[in-house]
């Protein structure tokens, strides 16, 4: 019975120590090693064997890129603002053995270089300013912990901020102040459609004006053409015609009815060249008259020959040449005896 009780615990102790002996570390794994309370050496993904009771492997550490939320920090920007700033940080450990000696608490370690980093950065910045200087104190923050944390074995990849929210008043003011810019923005692009309207359409105009002023420059043109031609043939008729100035005056005449049309005329001037038109005129009448007399006196004078040769009664001729003065009377005159004659009945 003694010897199956030692027997269970020597087996007891060979399962024990052959499992402190055989050692599997997974991919992407680090262990740390200690001999004695000493470093010894790190292990890395694979079968490794340790000296049971003598070796000691700590808790293995993971090297795969980690992400890690820092809770939001109160910030005092430079224009005395309080903002509240959330953080996320990616890293991954380069040296397994520096992240286990070197520093004790890694992640506080690096949120309070975030926190000191952002209140030193953000904190010489206003408030629009570090609005939309992400970038930039990203850079800044993964600089800062980059150096920091290199010893540790911890190389920071990226550094983001995740919000930076700013006091309810002051959000409902940056509500405010960009509505105003939208609206400016949209009165703006209103009076810049508004301005190209009116100048394309004052361009339309203008270019209508400059088309209805050459189509009216070439109708001008045409039609003092049309008038010079006319005139032209006018002047070139009336001269081959010759027309005397009795026409001329006559014409004249006709002119004047139409020189006192229109409402404008209320007084109406008779030219100093009427009186020698219308004695024009007067004249071309008398001269026609004279031409109708001399033919009526050479009329009588036949019939007077034709009564001093007829054998008809000749009393007939004596009032007639009694009543005129003219060539009646030298022809009653002129007949002597023969006119006393004539008088007296055969």
């Amino acid at each position: 019975m003694v010897v199956a009780i030692i027997a269970a615990v020597v087996v007891v102790v060979l399962l024990i120590a052959a499992a402190r002996t055989v050692r599997i570390v997974p991919q992407a794994r680090a262990g740390v090693v200690e001999r004695l309370g000493r470093y010894s050496r790190t292990l890395n993904p694979g079968l490794a064997i340790l000296v049971p009771f003598v070796d000691r492997l700590k808790p293995l550490i993971d090297l795969r890129e980690q992400v890690v939320t820092f809770p939001p920090q109160p910030v005092i920007t430079e224009d005395n603002l309080v903002v509240q700033i959330d953080t996320v940080l990616y890293f991954t450990v380069t040296d397994a053995r520096a992240v286990t000696y070197e520093i004790a608490n890694p992640l506080q370690g690096i949120e309070q270089i975030t926190v000191t980093t952002l209140r030193n950065v953000v904190g010489g910045m206003t408030l629009e300013t570090a609005l939309t200087s992400r970038d930039h104190v990203n850079a800044t923050l993964r600089g800062v912990l980059d150096d920091a944390t290199g010893k540790w074995g911890i190389r920071i990849n990226r550094v983001e901020i995740k919000s930076i929210d700013p006091p309810g008043t002051i959000q409902e003011a940056m509500e405010k102040q960009m509505r105003a810019d939208r609206d400016k923005r949209a009165a703006i692009l209103t009076a810049e459609g508004l301005k190209q309207s009116q100048i394309l359409t004052a361009e339309g105009q203008k270019q209508a004006a400059v088309l209805t002023a050459e189509g009216a420059k070439q109708s001008a043109i045409l039609r003092a053409e049309g008038d010079a031609k006319a005139i032209d043939t006018v002047f070139t008729a009336i001269h081959h015609g010759k027309p005397d100035k009795e026409l001329l005056s006559y014409q004249y005449l006709q002119m004047l009815p139409q020189l006192a049309q229109g409402s404008a005329n209320k007084v109406f001037v008779i030219p100093s060249e009427f009186t020698e038109a219308f004695s024009g005129i007067g004249r071309a009448l008398g001269a026609r008259a004279g031409d109708g007399g001399s033919d009526g006196s050479a009329g009588g004078s036949e019939a007077l020959e034709a009564g001093d040769g007829g054998d008809g009664p000749r009393g007939e001729l004596g009032p007639g040449s009694d009543s005129g003065d003219g060539p009646g009377e030298d022809a009653g005159e002129g007949g002597g005896p023969d006119s006393h004659g004539a008088s007296t009945p055969e």
